[in-house]
């Protein structure tokens, strides 16, 4: 998502810095630089983001607040204009309870296939407050809609609403694209190299269950997983752990099972993967998309941004 509403602020002629923590060894933002590189967005990592904040300001200063409705208002032309390196917007990762910034715009993702956890908070569940903190948003998109059933998210939409009446719900899901060979990012292969395949998917993500999801989607003929937890940092003993379950894969299914990963997986150390040479080992790329869903799709989404930015772009 952080990618997503940076492509759109990019195309309606704004540079926008991304700040963000950098967990696991800065995975997401190593993903992020590899997909935005050659832009003009900047990425910012950092436990204190406001100092963090500080530097890039300082370094490319920053755009009159008042300009930015006229940014958004000529995007359609933001492919010809000359994009400013001053920072127009700043996004900020994961970062609803980083109460030491303010900010315009609070959106808040929710996991369509399992929104609330067990309902307690760290270090119970993963929840990292309360659910009336959905008060404070304004606006909500309920992530994996394709991957649930409708009863569901009838059931998630009540909830949100219960908290917030009026607040602007909009839906998404990760689409496949391609994959890539570990020892060649600039490749591209097509999702049809797991069709019919033994595959084994190996992830440290925060739920994996999409992901396996989406390869037995490719029409695999025999899907196995091995989960680490979130933002796990893989070692040696990992990576013998990865060939002796695809060693027991390929004796159960009599074929030689290849190994796909997410590209935050990737991203956290490319090297070590290249270490299962005995086996193809590939990435799955994928896409956010915002669903056309209800009434709603990617254009009433950004129009949504668009309207909520101005306005607080006019009255600050």
């Amino acid at each position: 998502m952080v990618e997503y509403i940076s492509q759109f602020l990019v195309d309606s002629g704004l540079s926008p810095l991304i700040l963000t923590r950098g967990y696991g060894g800065g995975d997401e933002a190593k993903m992020l630089k590899r997909h935005l590189q050659g832009g003009p967005v900047k990425i910012g990592v950092g436990a204190n983001r406001a100092s963090t904040a500080a530097w890039f300001f300082e370094k490319y200063g920053c755009v009159d607040p008042s300009s930015i409705r006229s940014f958004f208002d000529l995007h359609e032309r933001a492919e010809a204009m000359n994009i400013s390196q001053k920072i127009g917007v700043v996004v900020l990762d994961d970062g609803m309870q980083h109460w030491s910034l303010s900010r315009d715009l609070e959106i808040v993702m929710l996991n369509g296939m399992n929104p609330w956890g067990n309902g307690h908070l760290v270090p119970l569940g993963p929840l990292r407050e309360p659910l009336v903190a959905l008060e404070r948003a304004d606006i909500v998109v309920v992530h994996h809609v394709n991957l649930i059933t409708k009863q569901s998210l009838r059931d998630i939409e009540n909830f949100i609403q219960g908290f917030k009446k009026s607040i602007p719900i909009f839906y998404s899901n990760m689409v496949p694209k391609f994959l890539f060979d570990v020892n060649n990012a600039k490749s591209h292969l097509a999702l049809e190299a797991l069709r019919c395949a033994s595959v084994l998917c190996v992830s440290a993500i925060g739920f994996a269950d999409a992901f396996v999801k989406s390869i037995v989607m490719t029409g695999a003929r025999y899907v196995d997983r091995l989960d680490f937890s979130d933002h796990h940092l893989f070692e040696a003993q990992d990576v013998e752990t990865m060939r002796r379950r695809a060693k027991g894969l390929e004796q159960k299914t009599n074929s030689k099972p290849i190994i796909v990963l997410t590209e935050k997986d990737y991203d956290r150390d490319p090297d070590i993967l290249k270490c299962l040479d005995s086996y193809t080992v590939l990435v799955l790329c994928s896409e956010l998309q915002i669903t056309h869903f209800r009434g709603t799709d990617g254009d009433t989404y950004k129009s949504t941004l668009t309207r909520v930015a101005a306005k607080f772009c006019v009255s600050n």
